[in-house]
């Protein structure tokens, strides 16, 4: 490996400058998942199926808004494009701290519409200021960026919402995201290439795509996800000549494993915030996130090394039946140490997932596979949160990762039976 590509990188100053903006664009919403959760909880004093329905509507929220916001970055450039993210972040987590539960819900759902497009919009810079061989060692930095605040994210939002309060800890999350987005307005990096043969192709864009989704994994999916959905675009045309032939059997697997990872990754997330917060202490919910995602960042390494492919499927029912165990923590430190062996296997099944839409899928299907592929998973996040809210609030803390735990197995299993039973054939490839 040639670790002297990334110093070569981080001395072109423009590339440097724009993955310090990313990561403190991101930092802010990498504290507001944990801030959202105690602000209902301990604030509102609600339930945990309360605390997760808002963070599904905040996920919907981003998933119906990430195509449009990448449509205006590309007509009517950065700077304009911001603008209403920039206000809507400001305004909108200034009020949702004092609204009532049902404008809570209102308001995510538009906060979640207007989110600052972080995600895309250094993706798309990063493509155009880095060229060949580079560009892949820039998103490779930014992934190892995204992956460092969002181990840092939850015990900041854990912070604010223990030692101040969570009132004024999302309004601090809305100004301060609207302030990174003036700082983005202010550097205004490029997002098209003034020469088209330098431009990234569809296939880097598809790749560092599904390398922030896995960078943002365990915690954060919501953003990073509904960022693979621009990727589904095709002409009418073309969608009506070649209709879904692509979609065999095998794919549907793949697609029941981005469900299932949603479903499991965000119910363990409302499972550990409610383990700790029944603890009495609440403020050390971030030494498990870190625990949690250091793991994940572990595994991925160790999965990326490796020469041999290991089926999604089996990723996922490993990373379910680890999940399991979590329901026996007593402390925050023996939580931390139980999810370590879920986390190691984050990673790797979410890089199986991609990797298997790819060997599935031809070329010039590819994208649209893996728009689908992040509506499954944002799917699957946005149901999670609020079925292991209600297990929480129905049985106990522990119900939270034993729904998700069974519930991703149940889907497995099923999924699988469902093959080997099913009329279908599965295709290696799709012509």
């Amino acid at each position: 490996m040639n670790f002297s590509a990334y110093g070569e990188l981080l001395r072109i100053a423009p590339i440097r400058r724009l993955l310090l903006v990313g990561m403190i664009a991101r930092f802010p919403h990498s504290a507001a998942g944990v801030l959202l959760t105690l602000h209902v909880v301990m604030t509102m004093d609600m339930g945990y199926a309360k605390a997760g329905a808002v963070a599904a509507v905040v996920t919907i929220g981003i998933a119906v808004g990430a195509p449009w916001r990448g449509r205006r970055v590309d007509n009517i450039g950065l700077r304009k494009a911001l603008i209403p993210s920039v206000i809507s972040e400001a305004v909108i987590w200034s009020i949702a701290p004092h609204a009532s539960y049902e404008w809570l819900l209102v308001l995510a759902l538009i906060g979640g519409v207007f989110t600052l497009p972080v995600f895309s919009v250094v993706r798309q810079s990063l493509g155009v200021m880095a060229t060949g061989e580079q560009r892949r060692t820039a998103f490779a930095l930014d992934s190892i960026a995204t992956e460092l605040v969002f181990m840092g994210g939850p015990a900041l939002g854990a912070v604010l919402a223990t030692q101040l309060s969570s009132v004024v800890g999302l309004t601090m999350v809305g100004v301060a995201t609207s302030l990174a987005g003036l700082l983005l307005m202010w550097f205004n990096p490029p997002t098209r290439s003034e020469n088209p043969l330098d431009a990234a192709t569809a296939v880097q864009e598809r790749d560092a795509a599904n390398a922030a989704v896995v960078a943002a994994a365990p915690a954060h999916l919501s953003e990073a996800s509904a960022e693979l959905q621009p990727l589904a675009a095709l002409s009418r045309g073309q969608r009506l000549r070649s209709g879904f032939s692509w979609f065999t059997t095998s794919v549907a697997v793949v697609f029941a494993v981005a469900v299932g990872a949603g479903l499991l990754l965000s119910g363990t997330d409302v499972g550990m915030v409610a383990q700790v917060e029944s603890s009495g202490r609440p403020q050390e919910v971030g030494i498990v996130f870190a625990a949690w995602c250091a793991a994940s960042v572990v595994g991925g390494l160790i999965y990326g090394a490796m020469h041999r492919r290991i089926s999604p499927m089996l990723l996922l029912l490993a990373m379910a039946v680890m999940t399991l165990p979590m329901a026996l923590a007593t402390d925050t430190i023996s939580l931390a140490l139980l999810s370590i062996p879920a986390g190691l296997l984050c990673a790797p099944v979410l890089s199986s997932a991609s990797e298997r839409v790819a060997d599935l899928v031809s070329e010039e299907r590819r994208g649209e596979a893996m728009g689908w592929y992040g509506s499954a998973l944002t799917s699957g996040t946005a149901l999670g949160a609020p079925l292991a809210g209600a297990a929480i609030d129905g049985i106990g803390p522990w119900a939270g990762f034993a729904f998700a735990g069974v519930a991703a197995s149940l889907l497995v299993l099923v999924t699988l039976t469902a093959r080997r039973l099913g009329p279908w054939k599965a295709r290696a490839a799709v012509k």
